[in-house]
């Protein structure tokens, strides 16, 4: 009986000792009554060499430690979960991942926010062909099934065939309900979208049931670092093919309710405000529409970095049903005290709010 009873106590003192943990660096919400989607910037520089990988699974390691802290409805990814998608030969200058390699960690990597939370991923021109996006064949399917996240049910509504023909999540739409909010559909296209996806798309927001909700679009290539131009005549072979300024005036102009863009894909090494982009364009009916470019993969030492530092965005849907307010932060940097100082980025391009109501 003794000896029960001190197993019984040693158990309880354990438990009090792991939940009286302090955090290096919590995050929380500036509204109680908000709830979060969190914004991971191209991947590919963590994937493709081993010694990065730990770097993206501890981002996506902390989404999941915080989905009831932030009250997270989504992760968000913009593409490029790899640096090639069909290669077995590793050029060791620029990585040391042969392309499966790469698939395996990305896919690991995703698999904390697996039945958890839903993922969001614009897939990217590196997910496509034998190396850089010129062909239209990918794995993405086979790494990504539908059926790998029971989330995925509660709010995929609509997706559409890949350039093969095969049923993927590469063109997908997701909807959220929120009692302040209403309805919010998040639409994820493909790689250079091709007509037929912008169509789609275009018919989806424009329905019965989405006409009047808030429509946010992921897509790769739509803004240019710094200069926040459209994307257009990329130096790219795949065939059809839509890159930013098509994309805006097929798609996002001519929708009433497609209030937000989001997207990666462009950036280089240098200075944070290198590998980010913002601006705001009046749509056809009038209302502001928000493109955001976010990718991180240069922000750790240059293409052959760290691959990001952990950088990520918290947008956090603020519960007057119009505010997203959007911080960025590293988990990298915060999880240790003695570097927790530098985990927080307070620029003008870092700490903003977008107000979807205008």
């Amino acid at each position: 009986m003794m000896k029960k009873t001190i197993f019984a106590a040693l158990i309880l003192l354990c438990q009090i000792t792991v939940s009286a943990q302090d955090r290096a660096d919590q995050q929380h919400l500036a509204d109680s009554a908000s709830f979060s989607m969190i914004l991971l910037g191209d991947p590919q520089g963590y994937t493709k060499y081993d010694i990065n990988q730990p770097i993206f699974e501890l981002c996506t390691a902390w989404c999941a430690d915080n989905i009831d802290n932030l009250n997270i409805k989504a992760v968000l990814c913009t593409g490029d979960l790899v640096e090639q998608n069909e290669n077995i030969v590793r050029n060791r200058h620029m990585l040391n991942q042969t392309s499966r390699q790469m698939w395996k960690w990305a896919s690991h990597c995703f698999e904390r926010l697996d039945n958890r939370v839903p993922y969001i991923i614009s897939t990217g021109n590196h997910e496509y062909g034998y190396v850089r996006g010129d062909e239209g064949f990918t794995h993405f399917p086979e790494y990504f099934p539908f059926e790998r996240n029971s989330k995925w049910a509660d709010c995929v509504v609509s997706a559409l065939p890949n350039r093969e023909g095969r049923v993927s999540l590469e063109n997908a739409a997701y909807e959220f309900d929120d009692s302040r909010w209403g309805r919010l559909l998040v639409i994820a296209t493909e790689w250079a979208p091709r007509d037929e996806v912008l169509t789609w798309a275009k018919n989806l927001a424009a329905s019965d049931r989405y006409k009047n909700a808030r429509v946010i679009l992921m897509t790769h290539s739509f803004l240019r670092e710094r200069t926040a131009e459209r994307t257009k005549d990329e130096d790219y072979k795949i065939q059809p093919r839509n890159y930013g300024e098509d994309i805006w005036e097929k798609l996002v102009k001519p929708s009433k309710n497609i209030l937000m863009v989001i997207c990666g894909h462009t950036g280089k090494p240098g200075d944070f405000e290198d590998n980010v982009a913002y601006r705001e364009d009046k749509n056809d009916s009038g209302r502001t529409v928000h493109q955001m470019m976010f990718n991180v993969q240069t922000l750790g030492g240059g293409w052959e970095g760290n691959g990001g530092d952990g950088w990520l965005r918290i947008l956090e849907f603020r519960p007057d049903g119009k505010t997203i307010s959007v911080s960025t932060y590293s988990p990298l940097f915060g999880i240790s005290p003695s570097t927790k100082k530098l985990a927080h980025r307070d620029g003008k391009c870092d700490r903003f709010d977008i107000d979807l109501s205008k």
